[in-house]
Formats: structure tokens, C-alpha cells, sequence
């Protein structure tokens, strides 16, 4: 229950959510979260060596990319995104990661901090379809966002 409609529709929504990622889970394991999975994988990137200039540099654009959630999660926490990322990424735990609740350094998997490991899959999966989608398009119409508007450039 809730005291508005809005309010019992977004607890409803927290449920489908909860209970599609327990599916998820269920259905392909899980991996540590906040970042961490796709921060570990990307020091794996860096150990691919291609056939060509062009393969080598969309595998460094991923490897960069992939590490962003991470950063943005510890940025958003108030600290530095890119200490965390280099501290995380010089540990050899993949289940070792930031809780940004805590402000600590921990095991992701024991401490309940967890991703469907379909969910995080299916995201970088989708994220490259839009990214070869825009490399292809020969026009796109943007916002120019105003930075002294504060807010994050919300209108």
C-alpha cells in the first residue's frame, strides 16, 4: 500500500523490478555490482591485441566506457570516481569493489551488492547496438545544455 496512487504504483514497480532480477539471477548467475564486473573486465580488454589499428581502438573505447559506471557510482558518493577506478582496478578479486553506502572497500558479493549477470550482459550488448547505430547515422539532433544553468542542466 501507499497513500497516493503514484506511490503504490512505484512499490509495485520495485517489485516487478525485484522480482525480474531475481529471474535474471536465477537464470544466468550474478556478478559483483556497482560497476565492479565491467571494471574488472575491462583489465582484461586491456590484454587483447588485435589484428588491426581500427579493432584495437574500438576495444580501447569499451575499455574505457566500461569503467564509467564505477567511476559515476563513487563520483555521485562524493568521492574521487578515478581513485576508486585505479585502487579497483589494481586488485586481483573481481568480487572486490566500492560500497558507496559505507565509503569502504570490500567484497561486493558477500556485502548484498549484486547484478543479474543477464542484466549487465544485456547492457553492454544494447549500449554497443546504440553506439555502431550513432557511428552509422549521418545526422543527429541534440540539446545544447546550458552549464551555468545548474541542476545538471534540467529544465
Amino acid at each position: 500500500g501507499g497513500s497516493t496512487e503514484v506511490e503504490v504504483g512505484e512499490k509495485k514497480d520495485r517489485i516487478v523490478d525485484a522480482l525480474n532480477a531475481t529471474r535474471a539471477a536465477v537464470e544466468e548467475g550474478i556478478v559483483a555490482g556497482g560497476g565492479a564486473a565491467l571494471l574488472h573486465a575491462s583489465k582484461d580488454l586491456a590484454k587483447a591485441d588485435l589484428k588491426n589499428f581500427a579493432q584495437n581502438h574500438g576495444v580501447g573505447i569499451v575499455r574505457d566506457a566500461i569503467k564509467i559506471p564505477c567511476k559515476t557510482i563513487a563520483n555521485n558518493a562524493g568521492v574521487e570516481g578515478a581513485v576508486v577506478v585505479e585502487r579497483l582496478v589494481a586488485h586481483s578479486d573481481v568480487k572486490y569493489g566500492y560500497n558507496a553506502a559505507t565509503h569502504t572497500y570490500e567484497n561486493l558479493v558477500e556485502s548484498g551488492i549484486i547484478d543479474p549477470t543477464k542484466v549487465v550482459r544485456t547492457a553492454l550488448v544494447d549500449a554497443a547496438s546504440v553506439a555502431s547505430l550513432l557511428t552509422t547515422t549521418e545526422c543527429a539532433i541534440v540539446d545544447i545544455v546550458d552549464k551555468d544553468a545548474g541542476a545538471g542542466g534540467a529544465r
